[in-house]
């Protein structure tokens, strides 16, 4: 029995936690759900975003599966997201994206995993700003060894699922020095698989690309604003955040999580949609190797999402949050 840190987030994050809880509890997952929480529902009740409860559970289990988390806006507070990634060192923030028969979008056979890097660039913290001139100067920082470790990892990624290509996201004519330090260290470990295509691609002409042409990608990797930026562009390519998985992923630990927010205005109605969480939890499940398990659920899923009556609202459907749940477990 494998024991797995549960954090449901605020928001819609409860409910949509409890259906992928039934949906485990059905399948019989071999996990025990070890439950913490953060955000502002912790800093309302005990005054602390991230309890000292919930870093101990973290490093006692190295793997969690998280909610929607809201963090105080307006109250000078670092994202909590930010936080753990940095805390754990999960370098690696991996975004599947795939076209899902049932899900209408604009394209057709979108089948790309984009890979983050996590830690630094734009959102290491190093920001000063000057009172009297009223100017603010963000410093995004790339480290060689920040590069090696998300390039080295996009790579194995493709290796182990053998995918044709690696795509380098970069703004080297702008940014020289970032820019060179993160292609030539992606072109360096790209000599190493010298049987997956290794290209590049300006930031700019890659959004055009992804919206014009998606199917031409395989891995994509990125610095950290980039993937931040692009990850969200990717969801939007096969029906949005409420239906693809996130993970942040270090050397000894990893956190899956849904990437959408806490959506407070629907939050307690059960309307909520679980998609995005019960994948983040597939994810999960082929990380600790229950890919039996994993299997099972995620073609329960599909079929679901296939016969649109039987999904929520968002996805065109009437069912509430259980009532999908409950769908997918009929079909298990």
């Amino acid at each position: 029995m494998r024991h797995i840190t549960l954090i449901p987030g605020d928001g819609i994050g409860p409910e949509i936690t409890e259906a992928v809880k039934a949906i485990f509890s059905a399948a019989n997952v071999p996990v025990t759900w070890e439950e913490e929480n953060a955000g502002q529902t912790t800093f309302d009740a005990i005054g602390e975003l991230i309890p000292s409860t919930l870093i101990a559970s973290l490093k006692e289990n190295r793997v969690a599966l998280k909610g929607p988390i809201t963090t105080p806006v307006g109250k000078g507070f670092k994202s909590i997201n930010v936080q753990l990634r940095q805390m754990f060192d999960l370098y690696s923030n991996v975004r599947p994206a795939k076209t899902t028969p049932g899900i209408d979008t604009k394209f057709s056979n979108v089948n790309l995993v984009l890979f983050r890097e996590n830690t630094e660039g734009a959102y290491s913290g190093l920001e000063i700003f000057d009172e009297r001139l009223q100017i603010s100067d963000s410093i995004a920082r790339i480290t060689r060894t920040g590069c090696e470790k998300i390039i080295r990892a996009a790579f194995e990624y493709a290796n182990k699922h053998n995918c044709k290509k690696v795509t380098a996201v970069h703004k080297a004519n702008i940014l020289k020095s970032a820019g060179a330090l993160f292609l030539s260290i992606f072109s360096q470990i790209a000599k190493e698989y010298p049987h997956i295509q290794a290209d590049d691609k300006i930031i700019d002409n890659m959004c055009m690309q992804l919206v014009v042409k998606p199917e031409q990608f395989d891995v994509v990797v990125t610095t950290n604003l980039f993937g931040d930026i692009l990850s969200d562009l990717c969801a939007g390519l096969v029906g949005g955040l409420g239906v693809v998985s996130g993970a942040n992923i270090g050397s000894d630990m990893a956190i899956f999580e849904a990437v959408h927010g806490s959506a407070p205005d629907i939050a307690g109605k059960g309307l909520a949609n679980p998609t995005a969480l019960l994948r983040s939890a597939i994810m999960m499940l082929h990380h600790i190797d229950l890919k039996e398990e994993a299997g099972r659920i995620e073609a329960a899923l599909d079929a679901t999402l296939a016969n649109k009556e039987e999904c929520t609202g968002d996805l065109g459907g009437r069912a509430g949050t259980m009532e999908f749940a409950n769908n997918i477990i009929a079909k298990l």
